[in-house]
């Protein structure tokens, strides 16, 4: 007995050496053996995934509330606390689900006895986490712009989800009606977005686009009809995004006039809402996109609807870039920092749990880089919207339609400042942002483009609709260019740039200011000729340098307040 356990003893010993053995000559030639039963697991990563808050796991997004919120720190970072607990959690939950194809909305435009009702059918998360974002208030004269702020960065970390443009659309229609709501229906309808009636939050859209485009407002051939006292819409429009609203700012040009206006159509009139009727128009088609596919975006017919002017009937295209759009531009540059601050946070973890060729793939050079430079643009596109939202706030009497000149040249060159950073953050977050989370992608191999691996398939699909959303690229470019040519007699392109980039390199501030003037000198930037395609190119490249140096300078502001 005594050599049988002996030779047990050796047996065991022999084994354990065997395997011993075996793990080193897989380490060092990369090698391992078949076994059918593979033991491999994501369940570290995913355990730490399940586990992050957005806002109280992240020391950066904390500094940058500290830096920039001034007095109002400690209560903006105590309500970011305690959202965070919400948006991390379930509402992270509730928007994977709600992301999932068979929980796509459509459209139902009859009932079962061949009622019209155009009903958007959306599911049951979608309809809960919508309700509960809402309630919290967001545009209401209790919630401070910061906490506003901070809370929309959390939510925006969820991607699109039903959720992030009608936000965005109710704040623009509500900034509208606060300048302009005077008659009980539109003051009745501020009320309703803003401070809810009943514990109810309405939600708002922007009806903008036709079917010849959305950038050329001004060709916009809508028509308002004034009926009496009331107005009318009638005619199409091709891009109608949140379709479920309740309310939506929408674009139109009053009989015989070639002046477009803007008006607020409520979705369904008093009483007719739970009836299902809705206010004289239609929904003839749910479009398919690429990206925000929770997001219902209809075709529209307007046959009569009741619709309520908002602003001078002449200042429609100057409200609605002035103030509509720049709302929702500020915030596509919002939503393009939390989708590259999850992408990124996710891409890092992952990268020190994967190991491949016996090393964390954190550790190869090339992936580190890439790392860093996400981190980079993540964090400076961050600060650059925390740091513009500050001037933004600070801006005497707000945003204002058109370029104003009836202002003391100080106020009206700071107001020509927020206007053209807006412009800038929107296109250079957008692009950063689906650069970003495509490279983030990139470091899951193959899972990066599994939709049931993680949301970033899903932020990337999103993002790539914010590059066009609001104004794409090309118009915006072109737009910036001839906004420094107008003002160009009282202020000057190279001083633009020294005014929005104080605090940075003075030899990047000389470099660009000599660019600046060159190019900005090029007569026009519609010449079909081959100097204006080179200007172009030049131009676009240099904007997205300039909003690179802005947003730089905002980093350096966090780093030097620690």
């Amino acid at each position: 007995m005594a050599q049988t356990a002996e030779a047990n003893m050796t047996g065991t010993r022999c084994r354990r050496i065997l395997i011993r053995s075996r793990k080193l000559f897989e380490k060092e030639f990369n090698m391992s053996l078949p076994d059918r039963n593979n033991p491999y697991n994501f369940n570290t990563f995913l355990e730490w995934r399940n586990a992050v808050d957005y806002y109280g796991d992240d020391p950066f997004i904390q500094g940058v509330v500290r830096c920039f919120t001034g007095d109002e720190w400690e209560k903006v970072d105590t309500e970011a606390r305690e959202i965070s607990r919400k948006v991390s959690f379930r509402w992270r939950d509730l928007s994977e689900k709600i992301a999932l194809p068979e929980k796509r909305p459509y459209l139902m435009q009859y009932d079962g006895h061949h009622n019209r009702i155009d009903r958007i059918i959306r599911p049951h998360e979608t309809e809960s986490l919508e309700k509960e974002v809402f309630s919290e208030a967001l545009f209401s004269n209790r919630t401070s712009p910061w906490v506003k702020l901070i809370k929309l960065y959390l939510i925006y970390q969820n991607g699109e989800a039903c959720i992030a443009c009608p936000i965005t659309c109710t704040e623009g229609l509500v900034v509208l009606l606060e300048k302009y709501a005077d008659s009980p229906e539109t003051k009745r309808i501020l009320q309703h977005c803003s401070e809810g009636i009943d514990g109810e939050y309405a939600i708002g859209a922007q009806y903008l686009s036709e079917i010849h485009g959305g950038s050329d407002v001004p060709a916009n051939v809508l028509e308002a009809v004034k009926e009496g006292d009331t107005w009318r819409l009638y005619g199409t429009k091709f891009f109608c995004s949140a379709t479920h609203a309740d309310y939506a700012v929408v674009t139109a040009k009053p009989q015989g006039t070639e002046n477009v206006a803007l008006f607020i159509m409520p979705s369904w009139l008093p009483g007719n809402k739970e009836k299902e009727i809705r206010n004289n128009f239609t929904i003839d088609r749910i479009k398919w996109k690429i990206g925000t596919s929770e997001l219902t975006t209809g075709e529209l017919t307007f046959n009569g609807a009741v619709a309520y002017p908002s602003g001078p009937l002449e200042k429609g295209v100057a409200n609605v870039v002035g103030i509509v759009l720049a709302c929702s531009r500020l915030t596509v540059g919002l939503s393009g920092a939390a989708s590259m601050t999850r992408a990124v946070r996710e891409a890092k973890k992952y990268a020190q749990f994967r190991q491949a060729f016996g090393v964390t793939i954190g550790d190869f050079p090339m992936v580190a880089g890439q790392l860093d430079r996400m981190d980079l643009s993540a964090k400076r596109t961050t600060a650059g919207a925390f740091k513009l939202y500050r001037d933004f706030l600070n801006l005497e009497r707000g945003l204002k339609g058109g370029l104003v000149t009836d202002e003391p040249d100080a106020v009206k060159k700071k107001r020509f400042d927020i206007r053209e950073l807006i412009m800038l953050q929107k296109i250079t977050a957008s692009w950063d942002s689906t650069d970003v989370i495509r490279n983030a992608m990139s470091i899951f191999g193959g899972h990066g483009v599994m939709e049931d691996f993680s949301s970033l398939p899903r932020l990337y699909r999103d993002s790539a609709v914010n590059e066009l959303w609001e104004g794409p690229r090309n118009v915006l470019l072109t737009q910036i260019h001839r906004d420094l040519q107008r003002v160009s007699a009282w202020y000057k392109p190279a001083e633009f740039v020294g005014n929005i980039l104080s605090g940075a390199d003075k030899s990047l501030v000389a470099e660009l200011s000599g660019e600046i003037n060159e190019l900005v000198s090029h007569s026009s930037l519609f010449s079909m000729d081959e100097k204006t395609i080179e200007v172009c190119r030049r131009w676009d490249d240099f904007c997205h340098k300039l909003f690179h140096s802005y947003q730089d300078v905002a980093l350096r502001i966090i780093y030097d307040a620690r």
